[in-house]
């Protein structure tokens, strides 16, 4: 595909020669500003999120927005519905993008201050189209992914015939075939950068396969500069899915850790799935190009990964650390993690 305009969202740039960027919304109220909270946005930054996006259901909420904006890195955004002021309100806080349906923000004129002062501002507008919730005038159509662009083409005209182009787009549907048909003919017909997800896709397992098939084909055409995998679950873990995904079809830019890891059986006696838990949060803030392997048992662990940079198996409470197949140390169950934690850092 051609490339599309690129736009600047505070620190951060999409679209154009920039790599596809992962973002999240966060799933709760916002009632105070908080270390907890601070750390835990952090923490989704660490597992490479770069955009994070909150409610913005009243004016009560905007300041609250605006300090987090000033205590993390990631650019802050809001997303907006049926009150103009709210918009108005998180553009005089510093908010470098908004979400809004110009359909329900109400009176044109409303919609008309809310862009002016995005011109103003800077600040860059995310406009879309949802298959749940087609204007009266579109849900006759039997193409349905024709009617998606048909009524994000509406919001975009407007914003246009205003002088507006600091604009993304949003094209979803819980359909995994009408979205890769809306958003690849969105794609055709502008060179707005487009945010990618399966809306309503459900719990882990179903949304990431439904999320790794219906984006992984637009991606691999050079469609999508951000994605959000919708995971009926933590913002984390969208956020790992959503790296995963990129980092499988080889578009993430940041160097990461690729974890191999085996189930358990039989014949495990080295907790895979307690020592992989334990140790992830490290492992996604190595910026290292490596390759981890934590195998539950020494019949199979050092030759079946033995591709692997560096890994760790065992049994009881003898674990072994090896490089490429070969083990290199031994420790026990209480300094197997710090062990192999200096082993990466020496890579």
């Amino acid at each position: 595909m051609d490339k599309t305009r690129e736009i600047a969202i505070g620190n951060i740039k999409l679209g154009g020669d920039n790599p596809v960027l992962v973002q999240t919304m966060w799933d709760k109220a916002v009632e105070k500003v908080d270390s907890e909270l601070i750390s835990e946005l952090n923490r989704l930054q660490v597992y490479g999120n770069r955009l994070i996006r909150f409610a913005a259901p009243t004016l009560e909420s905007v300041p609250l927005l605006g300090e987090i904006a000033g205590r993390i890195t990631m650019p802050v955004v809001a997303d907006i519905h049926f009150d103009y002021k709210i918009a108005l309100a998180c553009m005089d806080q510093g908010l470098p993008k908004i979400r809004i349906n110009p359909g329900n923000i109400g009176a044109s004129w409303k919609v008309e201050e809310v862009v002016k002062k995005a011109a103003d501002t800077g600040t860059v507008i995310r406009i879309g189209a949802n298959g749940g919730s087609l204007p009266k005038s579109l849900k006759h159509m039997d193409n349905r992914a024709e009617a998606l662009v048909l009524a994000a083409e509406e919001q975009l005209n407007f914003l246009e015939s205003l002088g507006f182009e600091n604009v993304i787009v949003s094209l979803k549907s819980s359909d995994i075939e009408e979205n890769y048909e809306a958003n690849s003919l969105f794609a055709s017909r502008h060179d707005y950068p487009l945010h990618l997800g399966i809306t309503e896709a459900g719990p882990l397992i179903p949304s990431i396969v439904k999320s790794s098939i219906g984006l992984s084909r637009l991606l691999e055409k050079g469609i999508g500069s951000t994605i959000r995998i919708s995971i009926s679950d933590s913002p984390l873990k969208e956020v790992i899915a959503g790296n995963e995904i990129l980092s499988v079809l080889g578009l993430n830019s940041q160097a990461r850790v690729n974890l191999i890891s085996c189930p358990k059986c039989g014949r495990s006696s080295f907790d895979t799935h307690s020592f992989t838990e334990e140790i992830q949060d490290y492992l996604y803030s190595v910026d290292k190009d490596i390759s981890v392997a934590v195998m539950g048992c020494m019949v199979n662990g050092p030759g079946e990964a033995s591709h692997a940079d560096i890994g760790i198996s065992g049994v009881g409470n003898s674990i072994a650390i090896f490089k490429k197949g070969e083990i290199i140390r031994r420790e026990t169950a209480c300094t197997a993690k710090e062990a192999f934690i200096e082993e990466i850092e020496q890579l």
